[in-house]
């Protein structure tokens, strides 16, 4: 045993939006299944469309809904939205809100999150919640929400109820605060590398090349 505790590492965190993740995997089997069609049944002109249609359609599709996520870890945060990824020292972090869209506010930039969408519907249905506890009244147990967050009704016990999207939000601020400009020195981590924006060329090429090939096939035809 050493005499001195080594420091608890975490794994990072994600925040992906399973509704948008089922419906990517739909529109994929569905084009799937045309362009199978196409292949079979087609000519050589119908064919090409085809090919150059889901050269288009599948990055944009996979761009949309399975890509977004959210990393949190101790020292950074890494947005994967549909066409960039936002890495960010938590040190360079200013704020994290969630109004009509969640949205993290750094280097005077503001970089939406595209993997928790907002919810007003389970705003509205949080508030009644709320409203029905300080009358004395028990809710009906809550179902645990689709961004990994608690069942709202299993939060009674803790106060005020929160929407999915909110109760993300409000984990992600912890973290900000807890490793970012206030933090102690060790957990705040390194800030040196700055903020890094890398473009998505593996979504941006096939689309391109897709719209070339749609163009000149339109324009022959």
């Amino acid at each position: 045993m050493t005499s001195q505790e080594e420091p608890q590492t975490y794994a990072d965190r994600c925040y992906r939006s399973p509704a948008g993740i089922a419906g990517g995997v739909v529109l994929l089997a569905l084009g799937a299944w045309l362009g199978v069609d196409v292949l079979l049944n087609g000519s050589g002109r119908d064919i090409a469309l085809a090919l150059s249609g889901l050269a288009v359609g599948v990055p944009v599709v996979v761009a949309f809904t399975l890509r977004p996520a959210v990393f949190a870890g101790e020292r950074r945060l890494r947005v994967r939205n549909p066409f960039r990824t936002i890495v960010l020292p938590w040190p360079a972090v200013d704020a994290v809100r969630s109004g009509y869209s969640s949205e993290v506010l750094a280097g005077g930039r503001t970089y939406q999150l595209w993997s928790i969408p907002v919810s007003l519907r389970a705003r509205k249905k949080a508030a009644r919640r709320n409203e029905r506890l300080s009358r004395g009244e028990q809710p009906a147990p809550g179902r645990r929400t689709l961004l990994g967050g608690p069942p709202l009704a299993g939060l009674a016990e803790s106060g005020e109820q929160r929407a999915p999207s909110d109760q993300v939000i409000d984990e992600l601020r912890e973290l900000a605060e807890r490793y970012g400009e206030g933090a102690e020195p060790e957990a705040a981590g390194d800030a040196a590398d700055g903020i890094a924006v890398r473009w998505a060329y593996e979504i941006l090429a096939p689309v391109a090349a897709g719209a070339i090939g749609l163009a000149v096939l339109v324009g022959l035809g």
